[in-house]
């Protein structure tokens, strides 16, 4: 019963307020007059839309106790959210995902702390962005929602969007993990494998907007999916009792999260709840598709697209992102860096701090611990240094190395083995 209370108390806040809301802004040009309650996909200039708000009005309206008193997960931030009508809320029981210290997997007197994010709905933070665009569609009339995924984004749509009552149609590179397939359509999703990469899929999509009338729910290609990864960002905050940790590793491929909670923490120092201090951001990357480190290297804007893309560390095998020059600019902004790391150390790493610290990372999290060793090894970051680890998603859902040791029921056993 707890979870419907919690549900019926944050719906409470959408009948008892509005959106501060006061429009939508072009994130490469400026241009600031796209207006708030109507659909909108990328700008005129084909760029993501910003979702802005009355700042001030939302200093006046709430408190971070009040914030820090309220149940349940990403939607008890409220004033922070675009969604205008408690009917278009859709929540399937989120909570405030925790945040663990690493112990026997770092050097004495390493603060590395990983924000596990595979406690939300279908297993992963995808659930935060897929959530808030659903409900945005749902309050705008819209029925019909498209996308291309890697998996665990596909997953969360399905889901948030069956619960709301809205089709989906969902593509999938042909080497998806059959889990993710398997959840998505079992979920609702009307699901199909693509022999090609995520942009390929992508492309398919948007070719038959027109045609079908569906929604793009791509990312950064609608403007809500950021203000759910947002809310990393505002609850990372509150968290950490509304301090800043010195550094954030964050797995990127599309980077709508990076994105998302660098735009956080604006709104948050800009209504005076934390102060100037912000963490270095730092992009993560597999070896095998790495746009935003070579981008990063050469002081380029742009990331263009990476050929023959590879990595089994899925969520982030992105060879091109809409939103590249909003990921570089809060790395940049952040005096962060971008990396990129090998895909024998990813799993060398997921191993590890399984091992030695019984959780168990998905490949992309673990891309965060591997960039991790390697900037410390480097020098780029301080030993002393609080760090955040995003762990995106379960381990669960990926496969894991066989280690099953028998034993015959029938035949004497050696205790002697178990010493």
């Amino acid at each position: 019963m707890t979870g419907d209370v919690e549900y019926k108390l944050t719906k409470k806040l959408y009948e008892e307020k509005k959106s501060f809301v006061t429009n939508l802004e072009c994130s490469i040009t400026g241009r600031d007059d796209y207006k708030a309650g109507e659909i909108h996909g990328l700008s005129e200039a084909g760029r993501p839309l910003l979702v802005r708000y009355d700042l001030e009005a939302i200093k006046n309206s709430v408190t971070r106790k009040e914030i820090e008193a309220r149940p349940g997960g990403f939607w008890k931030y409220r004033e922070f959210l675009p969604v205008n009508t408690a009917d278009a809320m859709v929540s399937l029981g989120e909570v405030m995902t925790p945040i663990m210290p690493l112990k026997a997997s770092v050097p004495d007197g390493c603060d590395v702390l990983v924000k596990d994010e595979g406690r939300l709905p279908t297993g992963s933070f995808k659930a935060r962005g897929l959530a808030l665009a659903v409900a945005m569609a749902k309050e705008l009339g819209q029925n019909h929602l498209a996308m291309p995924t890697n998996g665990n984004a596909g997953a969360a749509l399905a889901a948030y969007a069956t619960y709301a009552g809205l089709k989906t149609t969902i593509l999938c590179p042909d080497d998806t993990p059959i889990v993710n397939i398997r959840e998505i359509e079992l979920q609702g999703g009307d699901t199909y494998t693509v022999n090609g990469l995520i942009n390929d899929c992508g492309k398919i999509v948007l070719e038959g907007k027109e045609e079908m009338g569906w929604a793009d729910i791509s990312t950064l290609k609608e403007p809500y999916r950021i203000e759910g990864k947002k809310t990393m960002g505002l609850e990372l905050a509150e968290q950490l009792g509304w301090e800043m940790p010195d550094v954030i590793f964050y797995p990127t491929g599309g980077g709508t999260g990076l994105i998302g909670m660098w735009k956080a923490f604006d709104e948050l120092e800009k209504i005076g709840w934390i102060g100037s201090k912000r963490p270095k951001m730092i992009a993560v990357q597999a070896e095998g598709c790495a746009p935003i480190v070579k981008a990063y290297d050469e002081g380029e804007e742009h990331a263009p697209l990476w050929k023959e893309a590879y990595t089994h560390a899925w969520g982030i095998r992105v060879p091109i992102a809409i939103g590249d020059f909003l990921i570089l600019r809060a790395v940049r902004e952040s005096n962060g860096f971008a990396i990129s790391v090998k895909e024998d150390h990813i799993f060398d790493c997921r191993n590890r701090v399984a091992k030695q610290d019984g959780i168990l990372l998905c490949p992309e999290g673990a891309a965060t611990f591997a960039a991790w060793e390697m900037a410390l090894e480097s020098g780029s970051i301080s030993k002393n240094d609080k760090v955040i680890l995003f762990n995106c998603a379960t381990g669960l859902k990926y496969p894991m190395p066989e280690t099953v040791q028998f034993l015959d029921k029938d035949q004497p056993i050696n205790y002697t083995r178990f010493k």
